[in-house]
């Protein structure tokens, strides 16, 4: 037989038959069917365990998780809004807090916290913050003492002419039709129900 390559016959048969079991190999990688054959059915569970070994790791891979692209966005999202927030001396979490009091003055406690699912320990402290910025001011219920109302200040309504500008300058930076951005909000308050759900079963 002639050198083909410079290769020798002994050479050649091995490059042949690395590519057939290669080829062989991965036929069986991709056929939905177990392979046939002297070790075929051996073969095909190993290449369906082969198979759910990649689809698991995949699944572990950072960019796959839902989670973390939320939890990036989030951050980006916050750190975006802090320069329009800081020229209104406020931070995002008492943004929220003068979004909900904005819309609805003068509401316990609880009410508030329900809207930004936030519980006590994490709002009293910030409420606190605010009454001693002349932005709120709690009070006691006349008729439930046990009770906390939360209304604004003079100061805390006057801001909100301020903060008009600040949804339509994140509006401008997030981009997209106004289709894709009602979309975009629209899966958000679902994921954030189902979620809620699931943490909540009845």
């Amino acid at each position: 037989m002639p050198r083909i390559l410079g290769l020798d016959r002994s050479s050649l048969q091995e490059i042949f038959e690395w590519a057939y079991h290669a080829a062989m190999n991965n036929a069986d990688m991709n056929s939905p069917t177990p392979a046939r054959g002297p070790h075929g059915a051996l073969g095909g569970a190993v290449s369906e365990a082969m198979r759910a070994d990649m689809a698991a790791d995949r699944a572990l891979l950072l960019d796959q998780q839902l989670c973390f692209a939320l939890y990036s966005s989030s951050l980006l999202l916050t750190k975006l809004y802090k320069p329009h927030l800081d020229r209104l001396g406020l931070t995002y979490p008492q943004y929220l807090v003068m979004l909900v009091l904005w819309e609805h003055d003068d509401q316990v406690v609880h009410e508030v916290g329900d809207r930004l699912g936030l519980d006590s320990g994490t709002l009293t402290p910030l409420l606190k913050r605010m009454e001693a910025h002349g932005l709120i001011q709690r009070q006691r219920d006349v008729d439930d003492e046990r009770r906390v109302r939360v209304r604004l200040t003079e100061q805390g309504r006057q801001l909100k002419a301020e903060a008009r500008a600040v949804p339509q300058a994140m509006r401008c930076v997030i981009g997209g039709g106004d289709d894709e951005f009602a979309a975009l909000r629209a899966s958000m308050q679902l994921l954030r129900q189902r979620l809620g759900d699931a943490s909540d079963p009845a």
